[in-house]
């Protein structure tokens, strides 16, 4: 008996040891700030409904050098889709709407690229990366910021993205989808979705410091500066302020408010000091945390994932025999990584303000081996080396392309201009401007002025922009093709990089001349 009790002792105190300690993650972030060149980083671990740890690390910009702290306001990007998703559990709880209405329900001017499509699309489709759409479809309306788009074009515009798989059979991820069921929020709700999300889920949790969207916080002395790496160096950018954007990765928050909002997932909708608050039902949250959509598991050791797929609002997958609750974030110059545990009652959060999610996978990973038992396994060195490889890839093929625009400038052959200029138009994206000046090619959006840029020829019909604003990292292909005459009458994009942004949906243009 007595050697039962000592080897019960002994096996609770090998479990006790094993979680992580305030300072092993203090080291594990200051070691992912120095080898991921972030600036800064906020971590927050919740267990049992209590917070663990919730700090800052680093500065939140290199050019003020202050730091971090646990109030320090981060754009989450993507981690507001969960938000979206729960507001909308919310109204079904109300019965004013369900989960399976048809979209055109409340919204008659939506319509897909397939009529079949458009009338049986339903609330559900909107948030679960299967309406048959491709990677990003769209995004530029809304990627990078300073477009005109608002949320009723993006409505609009939907039936003219053609789907690259069938409806309802493929996960693709998608963006433009959740600003059409913020619309559907406001509409069944009477509020905006910035409204809603600010009166009726983050007040309740005294989320204090946080906002629906960058414009709408009271007050930005303690916010991080976005950082992007450009040509070797990394430097602040301009902050992403579009608020079409809002109800896919509008919220701005902190580390100390975010802890509130997962112990509230994790205590299935309920807060409050004794938990007789309910913001959304069991019921609800257990929709939400199931799988809608499957995406392939590579199962391979130590999480051996057995399931993947996507529920409403959240990734779903099994870790270890664990169901894990994630998602991630990104912004110009910020990403964020959410990672729940249901059943450990555990909770991981993860602000940066630079855009590797190399460096906030590396830390969640750690952190939830040490909960999961598993052996230590130095995500840094791997990921770190992983990410430089993948970047010397990538800066290799783009350098070869520049190699070859540089030869032909130097080269006397001389490329008619004229028969590349005009006016073009892509039904979804709308015009750009190819202009000649001083015997260079340029690029000019008109709905979205930031993608500007000189346009270099680099072989046959095949031109390459280079945009202006560097810290895009999305230099492009445009091939055009020609008439009889020699003439352009199309356009056709895609990124040089395999390590262009998703977003930046080059490929889904299609333009067309309409004017010299």
């Amino acid at each position: 008996m007595r050697k039962l009790i000592a080897l019960s002792i002994l096996l609770i105190t090998c479990i006790s040891f094993a979680q992580i300690s305030e300072k092993q993650v203090d080291e594990l972030v200051e070691n992912t700030l120095k080898s991921f060149d972030v600036p800064g980083i906020a971590v927050a671990i919740v267990k049992d409904g209590k917070v663990i740890l919730s700090k800052g690390y680093g500065l939140k910009s290199i050019l003020t050098k202050e730091k971090v702290d646990a109030n320090t306001l981060f754009g989450i990007a993507s981690n507001s889709k969960a938000f979206t998703t729960a507001a909308l559990a919310m109204l079904v709880d109300e019965k004013k709407v369900n989960w399976d209405d048809k979209v055109i329900q409340y919204l008659p001017d939506f319509k897909m690229y397939n009529e079949y499509v458009t009338n049986e699309f339903t609330i559900r489709d909107l948030v679960t990366h299967r309406s048959g759409l491709g990677l990003g479809a769209g995004d530029l309306m809304i990627w990078p910021d300073g477009s005109d788009f608002k949320p009723n074009d993006i409505v609009h515009n939907l039936q003219y993205l053609k789907p690259v798989s069938a409806f309802r059979t493929k996960y693709d991820y998608d963006n433009l989808l959740y600003i059409v069921a913020g619309e559907v929020i406001a509409k069944v709700s009477g509020k905006t979705w910035c409204d809603f999300i600010e009166e009726r889920i983050m007040k309740p949790l005294e989320m204090n410091h946080s906002a629906s969207s960058f414009l709408r916080l009271k007050d930005t002395t303690n916010i991080i500066a976005p950082h992007v790496p450009t040509d070797g160096k990394l430097k602040i950018i301009s902050r992403y302020k579009n608020q079409t954007f809002d109800a896919a990765a509008g919220i701005y928050s902190s580390v100390n408010d975010l802890s509130k909002w997962m112990i509230l997932q994790l205590q299935n909708g309920k807060y409050g000091p004794e938990q007789q608050y309910q913001l959304f039902s069991k019921k609800e949250q257990n929709e939400m945390w199931s799988l809608q959509t499957i995406i392939p598991a590579n199962t391979r050791p130590p999480y051996n994932t057995h399931f993947s797929g996507y529920g409403l609002g959240w990734f779903l997958s099994d870790v270890k025999g664990y169901k894990q609750v994630t998602h991630t974030g990104g912004l110009e110059g910020i990403v964020t990584q959410t990672t729940l545990f249901p059943e450990l009652n555990l909770g991981i959060v993860v602000l940066t303000n630079q855009q590797s999610g190399a460096a906030f996978t590396a830390i969640t990973n750690t952190i939830k081996d040490s909960y999961l038992n598993i052996p230590y396994t130095n995500y840094v060195e791997i990921y770190s080396k992983r990410e430089k490889d993948n970047i010397a890839e990538a800066d290799k093929t783009t350098a070869e392309v520049w190699a070859t625009v540089a030869n032909n400038l130097k080269e006397t052959k001389k490329i008619d201009l004229k028969n590349y200029t005009g006016i073009y138009i892509d039904n979804w994206f709308g015009k750009i401007e190819l202009s000649e000046k001083k015997g260079k090619l340029f690029f000019k959006s008109i709905r979205s002025p930031q993608l500007a840029g000189e346009v270099f020829f680099y072989k046959d019909n095949t031109f390459t922009v280079k945009w202006k604003t560097r810290s895009f990292n999305a230099d492009a292909f445009l091939f055009f093709a020609m008439d009889e005459k020699g003439k352009s009458v199309g356009i056709k994009m895609k990124p040089i990089s395999d390590l262009t942004d998703f977003s930046y949906d080059f490929q889904d243009l299609d333009f067309v001349r309409v004017r010299e």
